[in-house]
């Protein structure tokens, strides 16, 4: 069954509804900084609900004076009240003589044009000050809330920054994504929208109800009889449409996770005939954001029809007991229409509360989202007193180090290895040995599980990341280049470089022959995805900004792997230049690229098993020698 008729089959596959008090409570606890703007704004509501909810009294008294002008011309002049009430009564007009005697009339006298045209223009200005009142509060609810909002994405951003890199690993990227831009738009809609009309409505509820209990508790009483029903209606249709919004953003996530992969990888979808494929995991995804979107809505949907139908009986049992009041001269035909005003405005901020139903749900389930990631384990801080090597001369020294991604999955064990200063070391291995994981450890995206890792003699976890990593340059495989200009790009290792060096660490890595050949030079403006340039030019731009950090250590992860085999020479023999008196750390799948390393490691299942020189390790008949020779099988075999 497609379509709305899952809601009947899908209730139990909702996912599990999430905290909403106490997600709630932590909601509006982000509100406290703003708390002065918060009291001035509840201060101007406070002054706008109250002359609005005087607005209908007066009116009230307006009508008492229309319809007292035209009972008093409807009687002889010179006659008093009295002796006309008694008349009445004598002809046995006994409703008509309660009626009279509850106005004040003067007979003969007509219509008091004067008084009731004060009366307007005092209703009038208690409009137009109520409106004015409203404007300005509702400037400074939003200018609050943005506030709110934009700390709350610079907790995110500050938050992200200190997650360790074990969380990136386990989260999709889109799914990351929608959290940081779709959750926290939605929440700040959600909240705009709804916390100045809760407010609002809250007072205007409490001010409608003071001024119908002082017209006639009686009535009062007849119109709080459907408040309970309108509670009971608003919290069981609340219960189940909950669940529901929280699949709803969910589900949105994976969407957006799905998109992302398929268009940042759609050149490889295409290559490999797999688009229906990919439209039909597209499909399942959209098909079940539909059918849970719908339900959400159409349950959410159901809260203003039924407080507008409870409203509506209200209006009735209050018009009925009104008239019969009015009938025996109990309240006058101003209190009563005053009185049936009020009730609109009671039942219409009850109506409004429960409408915005759908959009605080749906807020608080994407605070929630937020929240979960706001939440998440960090990375261990840095020490208070971090400790610094006395002299920087790169020696890198992994001392018994054991390191596991999962705990019942060990990844390396007991390995020792030593770097000196200015020495290469190059690490090669079959895929899933363990060889980029060790420079994850030299970098500190994740700590060893035993064992320790020194720079310089001193302990790497003593050290802050910042230190640590500002004296480290990385190559990796995979470019990264941002949206900006060429130069901008290669600039980013370093603090306002001069143009001079930006051009001639372009020139060292062989980035400035085909930059001269773009119309734009250097201020070439590349996307994200680094469009224009070739793979290999994007990973010699990569490798630029190396030369320009000038780093202690040098971290070259398959760094020459996108490019041909002439600039791959040109870019050895800048390396060579580059690596003088500096550390470097070379993993390499190409052996040809490693062979003047001063020590190369070949790494199997997490351990060392050779060291050695290129020279050393070929003579010794080896796992090296077997590799080298099977990949110069393998170039003999193409050539």
């Amino acid at each position: 069954m497609g379509g709305p008729g899952r809601f009947f089959m899908s209730q139990g596959a909702a996912e599990k509804s999430m905290d909403f008090a106490g997600s709630s409570r932590r909601l509006l606890g982000l509100l406290r900084p703003q708390r002065h703007l918060f009291v001035v704004t509840i201060a101007l509501a406070m002054v706008s609900v109250g002359l609005t909810v005087l607005g209908p009294r007066l009116l009230g008294h307006a009508t008492d004076l229309v319809f007292a002008g035209v009972f008093s011309r409807r009687l002889p002049a010179g006659m008093s009240k009295a002796e006309a009430v008694a008349q009445l009564r004598a002809a046995g007009h006994d409703t008509q003589a309660d009626l009279l005697a509850s106005l004040d009339v003067t007979p003969g006298h007509g219509m008091d044009f004067d008084a009731i045209g004060s009366v307007l223009l005092g209703v009038l200005v208690v409009y137009v000050l109520a409106g004015l009142c409203g404007v300005v509060q509702a400037r400074l609810a939003n200018l609050a809330l943005q506030r709110v909002i934009g700390k709350l994405r610079g907790d995110v951003q500050a938050k992200i920054s200190r997650l360790p890199l074990r969380y990136f690993d386990g989260q999709p990227r889109g799914e990351m994504l929608s959290r940081v831009t779709n959750d926290i738009d939605n929440l700040g809609q959600s909240v705009q929208q709804s916390l100045s009309q809760v407010i609002v409505s809250l007072l205007t509820i409490v001010g409608v109800l003071s001024m119908m209990i002082w017209i006639s508790w009686v009535l009062a009483l007849i119109a709080l009889v459907t408040v309970p029903i309108s509670i009971v209606v608003a919290t069981r249709i609340g219960k189940f449409a909950q669940p529901q919004f929280v699949g709803q953003w969910e589900i949105t996530g994976r969407l957006n996770a799905h998109i992302e992969e398929m268009y940042t990888g759609h050149a490889l979808v295409r290559a490999f005939g797999r688009q229906e494929e990919s439209a039909r995991i597209f499909r399942e995804h959209n098909e079940r954001l539909y059918a849970v979107s719908w339900r959400a809505q159409f349950i959410s949907g159901l809260m203003q029809p039924a407080m507008m139908f409870i409203g509506n009986l209200n209006y009735v049992l209050v018009a009925v007991v009104g008239g019969l009041r009015v009938a025996s001269g109990t309240l006058s035909i101003g209190d009563v229409q005053a009185f049936i005003q009020y009730s609109r405005q009671f039942s219409q901020p009850l109506s409004m509360v429960a409408s915005m139903a759908n959009l605080v749900q749906s807020g608080v389930a994407s605070a929630e989202r937020v929240f979960d990631l706001l939440d998440a384990s960090e990375q261990e801080p840095d020490p208070v007193a971090p400790a610094h090597p006395e002299r920087l001369r790169g020696r890198v020294a992994f001392e018994h180090v054991a390191f596991c991604y999962a705990p019942d999955r060990p990844l390396i064990e007991d390995l020792s290895l030593t770097a000196e200063p200015g020495h290469t070391v190059a690490i090669v291995g079959p895929t899933g040995a363990g060889k980029t994981t060790l420079i994850n450890l030299l970098m500190r995206f994740y700590d060893v599980t035993s064992g320790r890792i020194t720079l310089d003699g001193v302990d790497i976890a003593a050290m802050s990341r910042e230190e640590l990593r500002s004296g480290i340059g990385m190559v990796l495989q995979d470019t990264w280049l941002f949206g900006g200009t060429i130069a901008e790009n290669i600039a980013y290792a370093v603090s306002e470089p001069t143009r001079e060096q930006i051009v001639a660490a372009a020139a060292a890595a062989h980035v400035d022959r085909f930059v001269r050949t773009l119309p734009a030079g250097y201020d070439t403006v590349l996307d994200d995805d680094g469009a224009g340039v070739s793979g290999g030019e994007r990973q010699l731009i990569t490798i630029a900004r190396a030369f320009l950090a000038e780093p202690l250590i040098l971290v070259l992860d398959e760094a020459t792997s996108s490019v041909d085999t002439r600039t791959e020479v040109l870019i050895q023999q800048a390396m060579s230049t580059l690596r003088a008196g500096r550390t470097a750390f070379v993993i390499a799948h190409r052996l040809s690229t490693i062979r003047d390393a001063d020590t190369i490691l070949v790494m199997e299942n997490g351990a060392i098993v050779e060291q050695g020189n290129h020279t050393e390790l070929l003579a010794a008949g080896g796992a090296y020698a077997r590799l080298y020779q099977a990949q110069f099988a393998e170039a003999v075999a193409e050539v």
